[in-house]
């Protein structure tokens, strides 16, 4: 009879190591108020203890793996691009995956410490966040428990010890407005997203990248930060179109902002893109759906949730990854919504 092999006794282990029998339950937990050298005390006396770890741990659950996918919402075409892209990936591989849709305050107010030891004790293989925002202190819990976590586009990525998948928002930026340029707007107003968001900041610095390039003066109150929503989009247009210069371009942050942006225009009998032409970001298939059909620089969305897939389950086998920040490259797709602007005879020609 082959006799499995028992866990260490707290006591023994804190024996060990030197320490308390609640000092390696900490250890053990994942928890963060434990000294460094400390902490490796306890992990040393683990292992020459024969400790098994979370990694072994989920190892021995059979059945297909399965992965944790939380994700801010399923009711916006961004979210459903991700999602199918994950999807797509986890029935290719015969993956499992455990969906929960939450709101971002709700995933900020979750006890990340038992949610990991849950995860661990359920054989869970890693974690994918779909979410604006998620902090590296709430990652630290999987991160402890050697869960690994994959980010997708969040408005501020992780430290070096997480993945994250993104795209190439400044070269995005940059193409946006380098075709509004080369149409011979120069009065193009930039519709961003939260001013913290490095996302938003690099689609920023793209559109001031391609001014310059063409000898372009940023103005000041062409650029207006706010929020990747349609809302928002109806406000920041509604700011635009009151200045007594107003633009005859406005690139928007993303394509939610664009609809905002087209909302207004409509009500104020603006035409699109005879009297101002407009760009969004994120090539949904509200681009293709909007009237006009929207311009707007595609993110690889499908792509970027297999890449996040991916990589956990790469992470989780114990295989290495070429980077743990991944940055698909996005495209410019030309529809219906830009055009020539109707210049008057005191503007100079555009150069470039």
């Amino acid at each position: 009879m082959v006799h499995k092999k028992s866990k260490p006794v707290l006591a023994t282990v804190a024996a060990l190591a030197g320490v308390s029998a609640p000092t390696v339950s900490k250890v053990i937990n994942g928890r963060d108020d434990v000294a460094a050298q400390t902490r490796a005390r306890v992990q040393e006396a683990l292992e020459q203890l024969g400790y098994e770890s979370p990694v072994q741990r989920r190892a021995r659950f059979s059945g297909p793996p399965m992965v944790d996918l939380v994700i801010d919402g399923i009711n916006n075409s961004y979210s459903q691009e991700v999602l199918t892209g994950i999807l797509e990936y986890a029935a290719s591989e015969g993956i499992e995956i455990v969906l929960s849709s939450v709101a971002p305050k709700r995933l900020h107010d979750a006890n990340h410490e038992e949610w990991a030891q849950r995860m661990v004790e359920s054989g869970r293989k890693g974690l994918i966040l779909v979410t604006s925002e998620v902090t590296t202190r709430e990652l630290d819990f999987f991160k402890r428990r050697d869960i690994p976590v994959a980010v997708v586009d969040p408005l501020n990525p992780p430290h070096s010890g997480f993945v994250s998948v993104g795209a190439t928002n400044w070269a995005g930026g940059r193409a946006a407005t380098e075709h509004l340029l080369k149409l011979g707007h120069r009065r193009i107003a930039f519709l961003g997203g939260p001013e913290a968001a490095e996302c938003s900041v690099a689609r920023l610095h793209g559109y001031l990248a391609a001014l310059m390039s063409h000898g372009v003066e940023a103005r000041p109150e062409y650029i207006l930060a706010g929020a990747f929503t349609r809302d928002f989009g109806i406000v920041g247009t509604q700011q635009v179109l009151d200045l007594p210069e107003a633009p005859t371009a406005i690139f928007a942050a993303s394509d939610l902002t664009a609809l905002g942006v087209l909302d207004e225009a409509r009500h104020r009998g603006v035409k699109v893109p005879r009297d101002m032409s407009l760009v969004g970001f994120d090539g949904t298939p509200l681009a293709e759906q909007a009237q006009p059909r929207l311009t707007s620089v595609a993110q690889p969305l499908k792509e970027m949730g297999r890449a996040a897939l991916r990589s956990v389950i790469q992470l989780a086998n114990g295989e290495g990854i070429d980077s743990l920040h991944v940055e698909l490259a996005t495209e410019l797709v030309i529809r219906d919504s830009t055009s020539p602007p109707i210049l008057d005879s005191t503007s100079p020609p555009i150069r470039g």
